[in-house]
C-alpha cells in the first residue's frame, strides 16, 4: 500500500519525561486507554517507550497470595527484575525506540508493529516526536471506498504504468477482481502484484486469462 505514515497517524501525541514516576505513568496509562508512551528528554528527543508490559514486572515480583513468594518472580529476566525495581520512565522504558518517520510508508509501520509485536510506534521527525501511529491507524487504509480503488488500479496502474487495457477491473469490499486476457503472462502477473500494493486492496481474485508460453 501507497500510503504514508503522516497520512493515518496521530498528531500532537502524549508523552511522558523521563523522570516521570510509576504511579504517574501507571494512571495516565488507564486514564487515556492507551498502551504505551513514548519517554522524551529535556531536548525532546525520543529516548524510548514506556508500556504496560514494562509496568508488569513490579507486580510479578509482589508476594504472592496470603504473602507466599510469587514463583513467577524468580523466573523473572535480570532486565524485568531491573524494570521491577525502577521507579522512573527512564528505568521502565524499553530501549532503544523503534520507530517510524512521517514519510515512510504505512506497510513499513505494519511490518515493524508485526516484528517487534508492538501495538503502537513513535514517529520521529529529526529525533523529535511528531506523531504516534497504532495498529487502528494502520488498518484505516482498508477504509477506502471501492470506487476509489477501482480508479486508481484502472488509471494509474493498468493504464499507466502497464499501458495496456487487457484487464476488467470489479471492486468489492476492497477486493479486486480481475478478468481479461494479457498479452503475456508476464504482463498479467505484473498488473496483479501491482494491484495487491495498491492502497485498500484486501485481495486480488486472479481471473485473467493467461496466454501459454511459447518455446
Amino acid at each position: 500500500m501507497s500510503a504514508r505514515v503522516a497520512d493515518v497517524m496521530t498528531t500532537n501525541p502524549v508523552a511522558v519525561r523521563a523522570n516521570a514516576l510509576f504511579k504517574e505513568i501507571a494512571v495516565r496509562l488507564r486514564e487515556l486507554h492507551v498502551a504505551a508512551f513514548p519517554v522524551l528528554d529535556a531536548d525532546d528527543k525520543v529516548i524510548g517507550v514506556v508500556s504496560e508490559a514494562d509496568l508488569l514486572p513490579k507486580e510479578a515480583l509482589e508476594a504472592g497470595y496470603e504473602g507466599h513468594p510469587n514463583p513467577l518472580g524468580r523466573l523473572l529476566h535480570h532486565a524485568e527484575r531491573h524494570k521491577a525495581a525502577g521507579v522512573t520512565a527512564r528505568d521502565l522504558m524499553s530501549r532503544p525506540p523503534v520507530t517510524v518517520g512521517p514519510f515512510d510508508l504505512v506497510s513499513h509501520a505494519a511490518h515493524l508493529m508485526y516484528d517487534h509485536k508492538v501495538t503502537s510506534l513513535p514517529v520521529v521527525d529529526h529525533g523529535r516526536l511528531a506523531g504516534l501511529i497504532t495498529r487502528a491507524d494502520v488498518l484505516s487504509v482498508f477504509g477506502r471506498p471501492d470506487a476509489d480503488i477501482r480508479s486508481e488500479i484502472v488509471q494509474k496502474v493498468i493504464l499507466g504504468e502497464f499501458r495496456t487495457d487487457a484487464a476488467a477491473v470489479s471492486v468489492h469490499d476492497g477486493v479486486v477482481t480481475l478478468e481479461g486476457e494479457p498479452e503475456t503472462s508476464e504482463l498479467g502477473h505484473g498488473i496483479v502484484a501491482a494491484i495487491r500494493h495498491t492502497e485498500g486492496v484486501v485481495a486480488v481474485d486472479d481471473r485473467l486469462t493467461y496466454r501459454p508460453a511459447h518455446d
